[in-house]
Order: C-alpha cells, then structure tokens, then sequence
C-alpha cells in the first residue's frame, strides 16, 4: 500500500475457510485486500476477517492465516509465499518428513498495461522483472 499498489493474499480453501465457493478454482482464491476493495478487515495471528463485495453482493470472508500461501502486489506480481503445510503441522514433524510435497504455482497477474519496459543503459538494465514464483 505504502508504494501505491494493490494488495493481494492467495488462499488455500479449506474447510475452514470462509470465501464464495463460485470464485474458487483448484481448492485456491485470490482475494484483493486493499482498503478500497474490503470493510472491516481484522488481521489476527490466527484469521484474516473482512467483508468485500463480489458480483455486487456483501460478502462475509473469514481466513485462517495458515491457509495463505502468497501475499503480492496485483501490478507488479512481487510478494512472498509461504509453506502452507509446514504451518499446519508442528515444527518437528515438518522438519521430521523427507518427502517434498510439489511447488505450487501462484496465479500468473496480467502486466500493467501503463508501463514500458526497461530499456537497456537505464535503471533496470534491460533486464525482465522476476515473476512471483514458488521455491523450495
């Protein structure tokens, strides 16, 4: 918010999780938590609450911070991921499993359509943004 962008936290539903079934895809959300998008928002150490409109209709959304997996800004795709089955588990049985479970994939974001790309001996080198993507 701080820079002027649009905050977004990426979700995994569960049954815990309190979201518009119609809005999610492959068991994941992505909510846009931005002061003008949501009314009421409570960020605790255990659940994020909020109320935000979809397709025009007031909605209650309620979710548990162990279930959000990403936190980007919308117009440029920077953010941090998280291990959401590491937090659910206690800290030695998540460092106790040898088996990795598969990276996930965070929704590729559209680019700004008001921005030009860097040109090469100007800040940025020429070179492409790095995309938020999943390392393990």
């Amino acid at each position: 918010m701080d820079n002027g962008y649009t905050p977004h936290v990426a979700v995994k539903v569960d049954s815990k999780t309190q979201v518009p079934s119609e809005y999610v895809k492959n068991g994941e959300i992505t909510l846009n938590v931005s002061p003008s998008a949501v009314h009421k928002l409570q960020m605790g150490n255990e659940l994020i609450e909020f109320s935000a409109r979809f397709a025009g209709v007031a909605r209650q959304i309620a979710v548990p911070i162990a279930n959000v997996y990403a936190i980007y800004a919308r117009e440029t795709g920077h953010g941090m991921t998280f291990d959401v089955d590491a937090a659910a588990k206690p800290a030695t049985q998540a460092v106790a499993e040898a088996e990795p479970s598969a990276p996930r994939e965070v929704p590729a974001l559209p680019a700004p359509a008001n921005t030009t790309p860097p040109q090469p001996g100007k800040p940025g080198g020429g070179k492409p943004k790095p995309q938020l993507r999943r390392v393990k």
